[in-house]
């Protein structure tokens, strides 16, 4: 059979929202399914890895991207006044005004660029994942012209994004759009996978035409493959992963303070936003703070790999993290090192966490908590007794990547 996965984020791109789609593209070939994949030329994205390599198997076509390019819209205000502010402002807004999301004018491109792939390889099965939602755009325009299945995966919610301020006016009326692609997603799709348990619920309580699967994110246990753990003379904490939205780094970095201890570093790789490193200067964390900025995939693997613990941080988010079950998660258990996990504790990170005894978990608000597991680790680190935290060979089919998209394609066969 033939499957054309349509993504708007794919090498050279880089970012955690490249891993799903680039596993999927390199084991379905090796499953015996001929895979096609149409991603952007330049996705305009803010960041970049030219470490990527595309997989050898499958057939890449890329789509002229028109969108505006990606940006950090927080960045760009951060120290503005007046009307250098107002003019930041106005160079914002066109892209906050497209809906559902800035990418949807790539579907002026990528539609009719899909519709030829499908009919000149005979494609069985197009298969649309997001974010950005605007891509399933994609998936319902083939499905009408063509007539074939369309599965729809989901990586976020996509109503109930937990990064989002849903506080805000312009968020929940943008959010109307999302609900639209929601509504198009149930009443068109095929059949519709989702990352977490939570988004499939969500997605069943819309009475979808087709059946609602979850397939989790895997953990890639051969891309650890010769990193290497060295002992240090201080316990480094290594968080991966950029700050938008509701994610906070302060009730971690106020607890750290709290525990006195000079000899631990907090290391944060990726994008820290401006006012928030302003803040943790003037908490006098001095050195056992350290910012990296954005690095490629393998850079990342290194750092975490070479850490004394790991730091997962998932907001509570008026109860939309609990749902929250990400790529990050399973990364971190291929790197066998102890998790700090500040999650919701009732979510689903929480869960396989502790079910894969795998590190600790503490609510993103007890602050005392944060603090005292700390100490733990730090303790156990100074007593020789911190260790790897190896998974059972059970536990390593169970979550790999491979086992993940072996049910994807099950699922394929059963629609072609």
């Amino acid at each position: 059979m033939k499957v054309l996965l349509v993504t708007m984020y794919f090498p050279p791109a880089g970012g955690g929202g490249v891993q799903r789609p680039l596993k999927f593209a390199t084991h379905l070939p090796s499953l015996g399914i001929e895979t096609h994949v149409l991603a952007p030329d330049d996705p305009k994205w803010i960041h970049r890895d030219d470490e990527l390599q595309a997989p050898t198997l499958a057939w890449v076509h890329r789509a002229r991207y028109l969108g505006p390019k990606g940006r950090k819209p927080a960045e760009e205000l951060h120290g503005t006044q007046g009307l250098e502010r107002i003019g930041v402002q106005a160079r914002l807004a066109g892209r906050r005004l497209l809906v559902p999301d800035e990418n949807v004018s790539w579907n002026l491109t990528a539609i009719p660029t899909a519709i030829r792939i499908v009919r000149r390889e005979g494609i069985d099965v197009v298969l649309t994942t997001s974010p950005p939602s605007s891509v399933h755009l994609v998936g319902a325009a083939v499905k009408r012209a063509t007539g074939i299945p369309w599965v729809a995966d989901l990586r976020d919610s996509i109503v109930a994004h937990p990064h989002r301020h849903a506080e805000r006016l312009l968020v929940r009326a943008k959010e109307q759009g999302e609900h639209a692609v929601a509504k198009l997603v149930a009443r068109n799709a095929s059949a519709i996978v989702t990352v977490s348990d939570a988004i499939t619920e969500e997605l069943r309580k819309r009475n979808p035409r087709g059946p609602v699967e979850t397939i989790a994110n895997g953990s890639d246990f051969d891309d650890f493959i010769g990193l290497e753990h060295r002992p240090s003379d201080r316990f480094r904490i290594t968080h991966a992963g950029s700050f938008f939205g509701k994610r906070d780094p302060r009730p971690f970095l106020t607890a750290l303070a709290q525990t006195g201890l000079g000899d631990i570093v907090a290391r944060f790789l990726g994008d820290f936003r401006s006012t928030d490193r302003e803040w943790a200067e003037a908490q006098s964390l001095g050195d056992r703070l350290e910012l990296i900025p954005y690095a490629p995939r393998r850079r990342s693997l290194e750092l975490q790999r070479d850490s004394e613990a790991l730091l997962l941080l998932i907001p509570d988010a008026g109860g939309r993290g609990r749902g929250v079950l990400s790529g990050k998660v399973f990364e971190y258990l291929a790197a066998e090192r102890p998790i700090l996990a500040v999650v919701p504790p009732d979510g689903a990170a929480a869960e396989l966490i502790q079910a894969a005894d795998a590190g600790v978990v503490v609510a993103p608000d007890d602050l005392d908590g944060i603090a005292s597991a700390l100490r733990d680790l730090h303790t156990q680190w100074r007593n020789g007794a911190l260790a790897d935290t190896s998974l059972s060979e059970e536990w390593r089919t169970k979550v790999s990547r491979r086992t993940r998209v072996e049910e994807l394609a099950r699922l394929l066969e059963r629609l072609a």
